[in-house]
């Protein structure tokens, strides 16, 4: 907002305004803060919120009130749907892009299943149900869906048993940072993060505020989370990203990061909050059909009963949106509420560095297309400190089989064989047993042939 006021944007000659406020995740507590504020100030949209379940509840009333609902971080696939939420637009990608975005990265290292852990929110339940779809569509399989509950902060059911019964040793992680970081901890402590375990998470976590013990558990996961142009060589708003950093550094110097360390959902938001800044101004400035003020309301004292006069012609503006962001290309459509352009996200590798454990870009993807290696190359570090790529699933070395056989010659022929001291001991021969052991040879496990 601030740049708009050094760029001397203004809205029927005065400055446009902000108020900011931060939730917690409680959907109550969004409604209570949302309804305040437009009680007390005319509001014509909002920027936010951060969560998918808050936005779930924040649309339809910014709906209810005429004004448009711009979130930079909400990735619910659900949240796509125009019909339902036609008020609602992000600058970040649906996790519809994302789940696309892994199906290539396992399709990319022949993976063939997974098991995906996920809050039990929109936001968790949302990203599952979407990858599900993709790797259905990719012929790819999901072993086994376990929930992380939000209210308990805890695994529904024995994690352990859960993932070491399973075929598959690939683990999606789909929740918050708080919640991917509680789910990471039971893990660590049931020994099923590395080296026979390949974790990809959504969210990013601190490495380095685990116990160091753990770190050779660590390395090897891989992290997916949306990026921004510049991160995979794509054109951005430069002039404005400067603009923007400078500004910020004039009134926070102290929070400001570097310019190389900006998060990428800062970026998201600039772009959420520019978008609706240009919109108000094509608004007022064209004053088509429009022979009041352009920032009329209907008036009331219940926040339930306001609403912005010019709601469809301001929602209209915001569809044919079209600039471009300090993230990348910015556009919308009539059809859905997401953002069409600069959808880019990047892969990274925990890898053990000076400080500790950090995550290392390794891979960057530009949607719809697929993964590739960025200019600047990072060797993968897999699980267990190896550069062996995974497999994917149960490893049998060390493992010992139960292997049932039937005499059929030539295939299985069994004898009894007398030793010197006339001891009896059961020999197996034949095509079935040539292939146990080559088996054997090759998977290191442990026959047991009865």
């Amino acid at each position: 907002m601030l740049l708009s006021h050094q760029y001397n944007i203004t809205i029927e000659g005065e400055f446009i305004g902000w108020q900011a406020e931060q939730t917690t995740g409680n959907i109550i507590d969004a409604m209570h803060i949302m309804c305040h504020a437009v009680s007390v100030s005319n509001v014509v949209g909002v920027v936010g919120p951060w969560l998918s379940r808050e936005a779930q509840v924040i649309a339809p009333f910014g709906e209810k009130l005429g004004i448009p609902v711009i979130s930079y971080s909400a990735t619910n696939p659900g949240l796509s749907d125009q019909n339902a939420y036609p008020n609602f637009h992000r600058t970040v990608a649906s996790d519809f892009a994302a789940a696309a975005a892994v199906a290539k990265l396992f399709i990319r290292y022949n993976w063939t299943s997974c098991t995906i852990i996920y809050q039990n929110d929109a936001f968790g339940t949302g990203g599952a149900n979407a990858i599900s779809e993709a790797f259905n569509d990719s012929r790819l399989i999901v072993s086994q869906m376990i929930v992380f509950d939000i209210a308990t902060s805890s695994i529904r059911g024995d994690l352990k048993s859960l993932l070491t019964n399973a075929a598959t040793r690939m683990v999606v992680v789909w929740a918050e940072s708080l919640y991917t970081y509680l789910v990471l901890q039971e893990a660590l402590a049931s020994n099923v993060v590395g080296p026979q375990f390949t974790w990809i998470l959504s969210s990013s976590v601190s490495l380095n505020s685990f116990n160091q013990t753990f770190y050779e558990n660590l390395i090897g996961m891989l992290l997916i989370e949306p990026a921004v142009g510049s991160v995979v060589n794509a054109p951005i708003n430069t002039t404005l990203l400067s603009a923007a950093y400078s500004i910020w550094q004039q009134y926070e110097l102290e929070s400001f990061p570097g310019s190389m360390n900006v998060d990428n959902y800062a970026l998201f938001t600039f772009d959420a909050t520019w978008t609706l800044i240009q919109s108000l101004q094509q608004l007022c400035t064209s004053k088509i059909n429009i022979s009041s003020s352009c920032l009329s309301f209907i008036e009331s004292s219940f926040c339930f009963d306001r609403r912005f006069i010019h709601s469809n012609l301001l929602l209209d503006v915001i569809s044919r949106t079209e600039f471009l962001g300090v993230s990348g290309p910015i556009q919308f459509s009539m059809n859905v509420t997401d953002r069409i352009t600069g959808l880019y996200y990047s892969a990274k590798n925990a890898q053990p560095s000076s400080n500790g454990l950090s995550f290392v870009s390794v891979l960057e993807y530009s949607h719809p297309g697929d993964w590739r290696i960025p200019t600047k190359e990072n060797v993968i570090i897999w699980p267990g400190n190896s550069l062996t790529q995974p497999i994917g699933g149960t490893l049998l070395k060390g493992v010992n089989l139960r292997i049932g056989v039937i005499e059929s010659v030539p295939f299985t022929i069994i004898e009894k064989i007398k030793d010197a001291s006339g001891q009896s001991t059961i020999q197996y021969s034949g095509y079935v047993h040539d292939l146990i052991k080559l088996l054997q040879n090759k998977m290191e496990f442990i026959p047991i042939i009865e």
